[in-house]
């Protein structure tokens, strides 16, 4: 009889142990819980709710409105994933987070950088002394230089990339007045600058339409892949191999081409 009811109880733990949480492989049932920025990541990750939950798998997408606080919660196991950023990005957390063991899953799509202004049309109009808001973070940062750079307003030293501060300007004639501001406020800063670069999740947030708003954008050679992040060894997870692999599904490919218009590209 002894041997009978351990034998009971350990079968029972084998049964409560796979219908857990989102870490059995074996689980037939699973909520999977992605932090992501309202546009387009979020409106993406809606168009495959269905598709998910017809494997087995809830999908609970949690907004975040700043670039910070998804990997921490990520990394915190209050998330299984992420969509907002790119690996730059993560590369440059990463680094500034040496406990924080993250790692890119999958690449998604491309959102080009833009520059965008309320007070002119055409960035020739820009007059000398010109206030331009950029990203305050470190790789959003550099990637704004450069695209001003490309845009003929700046010049940076040589070698400069993706890791380039305002230190990196070589020349600067109009001696235009970089001011760096948090990511997710640069749309209401439209107010008070000449001009703003932008990424296009918060642009599009702020209703500017990248491909009609923006008086300069970035071409399809951007190397800035938003990606799926997850904890490092859970890119391997069932689970999120199917998140990954309809996120990549022709049916989310014509969504961002017909939905975005350009102002979005599929990276697949």
């Amino acid at each position: 009889m002894k041997k009978s009811f351990f034998a009971m109880l350990g079968l029972a733990a084998l049964l409560l142990t796979g219908c857990g949480g989102g870490d059995s492989a074996g689980s037939k049932d699973v909520t999977l819980k992605i932090g992501a920025t309202p546009v387009p990541h979020s409106e993406i990750l809606e168009q495959i709710k269905p598709d998910l939950k017809e494997k087995g798998i809830t999908l609970e997408v949690m907004e975040f409105n700043d670039y910070v606080q998804p990997n921490i919660a990520l990394n915190d196991k209050e998330l299984d994933a992420n969509f907002f950023q790119h690996e730059p990005y993560l590369n440059d957390f990463v680094k500034e987070h040496k406990e924080m063991k993250l790692t890119n899953a999958a690449g998604i799509h491309i959102e080009p950088m833009g520059i965008y202004s309320k007070k002119i049309k055409d960035l020739k109009e820009l007059a000398d002394g010109a206030a331009i808001a950029i990203p305050n973070d470190p790789t959003n940062g550099g990637r704004a230089l450069l695209l001003l750079a490309k845009a003929n307003l700046i010049k940076l030293k040589d070698g400069a990339n993706e890791t380039a501060t305002v230190q990196d300007i070589a020349e600067n004639t109009k001696n235009l007045q970089i001011r760096e501001i948090e990511a997710a406020q640069l749309p209401r800063t439209l107010d008070d600058v000449d001009v703003a670069v932008i990424n296009t999740n918060f642009a599009m947030n702020a209703d500017l339409n990248p491909m009609k708003d923006a008086l300069f954008i970035e071409d399809g050679t951007s190397p800035y892949v938003n990606i799926v992040a997850v904890r490092t060894g859970d890119e391997n997870r069932p689970e999120i191999k199917e998140l990954i692999g309809a996120l990549k599904s022709e049916k989310v490919k014509k969504f961002i081409e017909d939905k975005y218009k350009g102002a979005v590209v599929p990276a697949f």
